[in-house]
């Protein structure tokens, strides 16, 4: 195909058109879904692609999503059946050693043709509440990927335009939450098929020819921009590390987790070497749709962040062009198959912190402290009196750390989540359950600094019949980071305790399966965020305001942040403030 070169103003009406074709088919997604992980969270990604699978568009939904397609899209590549596409079929994808980014996200895709030519696809992932996998909605410790529940790699649902009913029959007869998920796959065909309508108006409107070379230049729009952005930093190799707590069955034995940033002239590349092998549960990361993944939402967040940067970039493949990422096969950030990859957010999570960690010395204005990089993901379920189950997938908030101009926010989810939460009122509409408690924490104070740390949530869940509770999180044992002279974070925690009394048991950051009884409760405890700065730069009315609210004590605002305070008369004392802050500062 010749490229046309198109003017600005075409250009921009055919960027617009794109965009919005994304953002509907991700409201349409998410309206008619039924359930809440992506009605009301949002657990979706949608968008369109051209049919050497680049990315022409996508919604700004979850991070997790954004740039996972491309891999599915070469998976189904791999995997179609017939070996070919036809006008009318439908796919749906979730192998994750066929490219998808886990199990419980499964894919849409549909081919559009255009005057009998295949020209791309349109394609929406989302997170599915149950797949007949070992245990309901999430698992944790099982031994191979075929415990995760169905696998379908380049399966149609519709073949030109028929209906595969066998498929279908299989679907429905292995999922705990059998309704939901056939109507939310539904949803999920709607969406895609309304992305296939609007991408063939704008081809008819426009032209083949002049929308593709409008879409190769915003691609290299993009590109060029986060090329331009990476050559203002010195080249070299940047280094941070840590650990996670433990692959949900060896307890104590922690995983170490490594990355290595390397700037090389107008491009990047991440480097996990060193990271723990591949673990035996399902704690492990696909490489091609979520370790990749994260890669480019952390370098897209760092870099074209569309609050910092002049102008706005459209997210389209040219973003993820400039970022290379290396990850040795057997590795827990690249297994090999069949080894299970289900229970891979924290992961995610805890390597985009770390890059931010890396990154600080060469650009101090743009990373934050440590955030809480956790992912509390918990499935509750349990079997109804008609037999039937009831499963409900929870993300709970964190926090993030420090930043170089404001404080971290308190209770959102954070680096690479980006899903609301469930109304209360939703949820006990719906299953058997009630939050007894929802608000910031205030057992613990966030990392002090010029700019202090978010706040992490506490959410007390408590089943009203017997169940089952799989839980997901991180950073028990390993605080989120102060930066620039900022203090520490605050440790996440959970415990679970019956509302009648008796024990309270502390739960380590992650556990399988575990059976409960009517009226026992969940407490989740967020980590809380790193300080950026010294607290001793803090602005003192900051310090009187956080103890007014009860996020800081008044011994912490004399101690840590040298602040003097009348509180009687809520004032700050400002010369004996700066006096204490000058003796302080001397020690």
């Amino acid at each position: 195909m010749t490229k046309l070169k198109v003017d600005p103003i075409t250009l921009q009406v055919i960027r617009g058109a794109m965009e919005t074709i994304a953002e509907e088919m991700a409201h349409v997604l998410f309206r008619m879904s039924f359930s809440s992980i992506i009605r009301e969270s949002e657990d979706l990604g949608a968008g369109l692609f051209d049919k050497d699978f680049n990315t022409l568009c996508e919604s700004e939904s979850t991070p997790m999503h954004i740039g996972s397609i491309p891999g599915y899209l070469n998976g189904i590549k791999e995997s179609l059946d017939d070996g070919a596409w036809f006008e009318g079929d439908v796919v749906v994808h979730n192998h994750p050693y066929f490219g998808s980014s886990h199990t419980p996200d499964l894919a849409i895709v549909i081919p559009i043709f255009h005057d009998g030519e295949l020209v791309g696809y349109s394609a929406n992932t989302a997170h599915h509440i149950d797949i007949g996998a070992a245990t309901p909605g999430l698992i944790i410790d099982v031994p191979d990927v075929y415990a995760e529940g169905m696998l379908f790699a380049g399966t149609k649902l519709y073949r030109k335009g028929m209906r595969n009913d066998t498929m279908w029959n299989y679907i429905r007869r292995n999922s705990r939450a059998a309704r939901q998920l056939v109507d939310d796959i539904e949803a999920q065909i709607a969406s895609a098929r309304l992305g296939v309508k609007r991408f063939k108006e704008l081809l008819d409107r426009y032209g083949k020819e002049l929308v593709f070379s409008a879409c190769n230049q915003l691609m290299d729009y993009s590109e060029t921009m986060l090329r331009q952005r990476i050559s203002a930093i010195p080249n070299g190799e940047y280094r941070a590390e840590g650990w996670l707590d433990d692959d949900g069955r060896n307890r104590g034995q922690r995983l170490p987790v490594k990355v290595c940033v390397r700037v090389i002239d107008d491009r990047i590349e991440v480097d996990l070497t060193g990271s723990a092998p591949q673990t035996p549960t399902a704690y492990n990361v696909p490489f091609e749709g979520s370790t990749k993944v994260a890669a480019f939402a952390a370098f897209r967040k760092l870099l074209l962040d569309t609050a910092t940067s002049p102008t706005r970039v459209p997210s389209n493949q040219g973003s993820f062009r400039p970022i290379s990422v290396i990850a040795p096969l057997g590795t827990i950030f690249n297994p090999k198959a069949p080894a299970a990859a289900e229970a891979r957010f924290t992961q995610c999570n805890f390597m985009i912190d770390l890059i931010l960690k890396a990154m600080a010395p060469v650009l101090p204005d743009e990373i934050i402290a440590g955030s809480s990089a956790s992912i509390s993901f918990a499935s509750y379920a349990g079997v109804k009196a008609d037999g039937n189950y009831w499963v409900f997938l929870e993300v709970n908030e964190g926090a993030y750390g420090g930043r170089p101009r404001s404080d971290g926010p308190d209770s959102i989810d954070n680096l690479m989540a980006n899903t609301r939460n469930n109304p209360l009122e939703d949820l006990a509409m719906h299953i058997p359950m009630i939050c007894d408690r929802y608000e910031l924490r205030d057992d613990v104070a966030p990392g002090a600094g010029r700019f202090r740390g978010g706040i992490g949530v506490v959410k007390a869940q408590r089943i009203l019949t017997d169940g089952i509770i799989t839980h997901e999180s991180e950073r028990h044992t390993n605080v989120p980071w102060g930066i620039f002279g900022g203090k520490p974070g605050a440790l996440g925690k959970c415990d679970i305790y019956n509302i009648a009394g008796g024990e309270v048991r502390e739960m380590p950051s992650k556990f399988h399966g575990l059976a409960v009884k009517a009226n026992d409760v969940m407490a989740y405890y967020s980590p809380c965020g790193g300080g950026y700065g010294s607290p001793l730069e803090r602005d003192p009315q900051k310090v009187l305001d956080d103890v007014l609210d009860g996020f800081c004590s008044p011994q912490d605002a004399a101690d840590v942040y040298g602040v003097v305070l009348d509180l009687e008369a809520e004032t700050v004392d400002l010369n004996a403030t700066e006096a204490r802050r000058a003796q302080m500062d001397a020690r």
